[in-house]
């Protein structure tokens, strides 16, 4: 390991790299701890304390939230934008044939959309939670410009992080958005140790011993899973051409049992938030019908047992609409066919494309129930102990571990590639 660090820095491009994602996530850290003004901290502790996926919404956006900071929405509006365009390529061909079709330029196109739908989703967002923070007490009372103005300036703090998340996604080393949250998350951690020292009750040692236990299987579990693989197999037929023979190898085509890395939880937990900022964004047009309905989703979300099978059920449900936008067997086996390789027992062309569907389906239900598994494990670890913190720290790590692992193999990615430069 030590080798390897030593390797990175070592490579000038892979250096300037590193150094530049380091430098956009102090960036983001900076704008995280820059408040808007007229907070009432105390208040909007006590606030974050009593609900839950407001505990959630602060760390996915790094801690910007407990600040109120000008980046207080964090990447979340983006999330739900990226999750609102890829489930329209199901249901108009035009978007799908963008998404998938035209390649590199697709893509760039597909991502444009997204941050132009971020833009009114990070407006409404803020205007909900900005009139849901004033309802608490928590801001004083605004005027209609000091409201408009707060709220272009948490839209443009969306905007900015979305636009250093993609910088960092350009060094391809590690996801931007991902690396965002883990950031928020990682800055967090030593206030974290820090309350967890200062408020120790030794009533509680087997609350933080199961939290310590609960952490190794999050771990352990989350590395399992983005290791495992299965290895099919994939022959390649003799090609004679003049005097050399090419082809007549066997290799084999590597599927993860989990393909979709954290999305899925990422995912999820943005849909879980929808319903109160819907019910926040009500009061634009009746406040008493949306004091009801966040009090009705509070009410729903503060039941753990559905809460748990909610939040499980949309890991599993978002492990397969992700696997399914990224790998597209099909596609595979027409490469597959197109290089002389085919899989044995299996015909090459569309036989194969069903081969690798069904074997994908199988093998990611595995990987989303045991992820779903992992995910609501924090929330069954609560219901045993009582200890709230347990669920928001069981997925924060989970997120963490996650991101590392992610970010750990496009390094050495990046490395072994440039191995292979290097002999040429």
């Amino acid at each position: 390991m030590t080798n390897k660090i030593l390797q990175i820095f070592k490579i000038p491009d892979l250096r300037r790299k590193i150094f530049f994602v380091l430098l956009g996530l102090v960036a983001f850290r900076i704008l995280a701890n820059i408040p808007i003004p007229g907070i009432d901290s105390v208040r909007l502790s006590q606030l974050l304390n009593s609900n839950q996926i407001l505990g959630f919404l602060n760390i996915f956006s790094g801690g910007g939230l407990s600040n109120l900071s000008i980046a207080l929405l964090g990447v979340g509006p983006y999330i739900t934008a990226t999750i609102i365009m890829q489930l329209l390529t199901m249901i108009f061909p035009s978007i799908k044939a963008i998404y998938y079709e035209e390649g590199a330029a697709g893509r760039v196109k597909f991502n444009r959309y997204s941050r132009y739908l971020t833009v009114p989703l990070a407006a409404l967002q803020g205007y909900g939670f900005l009139n849901l923070l004033t309802s608490q007490g928590v801001l004083g009372q605004l005027s209609t410009g000091g409201l408009l103005l707060n709220v272009l300036i948490v839209t443009a703090g969306t905007m900015v992080l979305t636009w250093i998340g993609e910088l960092i996604t350009e060094q391809k080393i590690g996801n931007g958005v991902s690396l965002i949250i883990f950031a928020g998350i990682v800055g967090s951690l030593p206030v974290a140790i820090r309350n967890a020292i200062v408020n120790f009750n030794p009533a509680q040692v087997t609350s933080y011993i199961a939290f310590a236990v609960l952490s190794v299987v999050i771990i352990a579990g989350v590395v399992f899973m983005n290791q495992g693989e299965r290895r099919v197999p994939v022959s390649y037929a003799k090609r004679i051409r003049g005097n050399r023979v090419y082809g007549g190898v066997a290799s084999y085509l590597p599927l993860k049992i989990n393909q979709a890395g954290v999305i899925p939880i990422i995912f999820a937990i943005s849909i879980m938030l929808f319903p109160q900022f819907f019910g926040q964004l009500i009061a634009i047009f009746s406040p008493d019908l949306s004091v009801s309905v966040q009090n009705s989703v509070n009410q729903l979300l503060n039941n753990q047992v559905l809460y748990s099978i909610i939040y499980f059920a949309l890991v599993v449900m978002f492990t397969y609409f992700y696997t399914a936008i990224t790998f597209n067997p099909k596609e595979i086996a027409k490469n597959l066919q197109q290089s002389g390789g085919f899989i044995p027992g299996i015909r090459p062309g569309e036989p194969s494309g069903e081969f690798l569907s069904k074997l994908t389906h199988r093998i990611t239900l595995f990987g989303a129930i045991f992820l779903g598994l992992i995910a609501i494990l924090p929330n069954i670890t609560q219901l045993l102990t009582g200890v709230a913190t347990l669920t928001i720290g069981g997925t924060a790590l989970l997120i963490v571990v996650s991101v590392a692992l992610e970010t750990v193999k496009q390094l050495d990615s990046e490395l072994t590639l440039r191995e292979y430069e290097g002999l040429k």
